[in-house]
This record gives structure tokens, sequence and C-alpha cells, in this order.
């Protein structure tokens, strides 16, 4: 038993969590399978990017589709300069980290110019393993 700042962590929570990941895993595997059979159904049914619903013991089983496009960059802005609309080209400006890496690292760029340019990033993230293995 660990006790800090009030929170107190047991060997049961830890084991638990352990018990219950492996379950969501095992869960999220056999999920993937069936969706993969639903989609296959009603690829044969209907074609493979329509929607379309069964209702089987008392469930609605639905498939949607979601269509998203987006413009190909190289080709749009080609095309657009092509027919002269430069108008409807972004140009972007962004750092380029390998040529600023490597300008620092050949000398030719001082790291403490850009100290208050870098943006940090924190995530956390929960692992239990079994020390003896199950």
């Amino acid at each position: 038993m660990l006790q800090n700042n009030g929170s107190l962590i047991t060997g049961e929570m830890v084991d638990r969590y352990y018990e219950l990941n492996k379950q969501k895993k095992e869960i999220e595997l056999e999920m993937n399978k069936l969706k993969d059979t639903f989609h296959h159904y009603f690829n044969q049914l209907i074609g493979t990017n329509d929607k379309g619903e069964i209702t089987i013991n008392g469930y609605k089983l639905q498939r949607q589709i979601r269509k998203s496009e987006k413009f190909n960059e190289e080709v749009t802005v080609k095309r657009l300069e092509d027919l002269n609309m430069n108008d409807l080209i972004e140009v972007i400006k962004k750092p380029n980290e390998s040529k600023i890496k490597s300008a620092i690292h050949l000398g030719f760029l001082n790291p403490e110019n850009l100290e208050d340019c870098i943006i940090t990033t924190y995530s956390s993230a929960i692992s239990v393993k079994p020390v003896i293995p199950r």
C-alpha cells in the first residue's frame, strides 16, 4: 500500500487495472473482427461505399459512410498557377526544424537566439506489467 498526498494505491487496484486493461484489449480485438464481418456483409449486399442497415434479433445494425474530400496540393497549386489564380494559393511560412538543427550543429545559429521560440508539451500514460510473467 502506497500513500502520497492523500491518494491511496493498493496492490488490488494495480492488479484490477492490469486485468481490466487485458480484457479491454481482448474485447477490442473481438469487436474489430465483428466490425470486419459486418463491413464485409454490407460490401457484398449493397457495395463498398454505401450505407445500409438490417434488423436482426431486435437490433438495428447500421453502416454509415463518411465522405471527405481534399485537394491534391501539388496538382491544384500547379493548375491554379496555370489559370493565373495565384490569389487562391496559400503561402504558409513555418520553421524548417531539420535546417534549424543543422544550422545550430554547424555553428551558424546560436540556440539561445531561439530559446523563447520552443514549445514543450508533455503527455502522461499509465502502464501496468507483471513483474513475473503470467
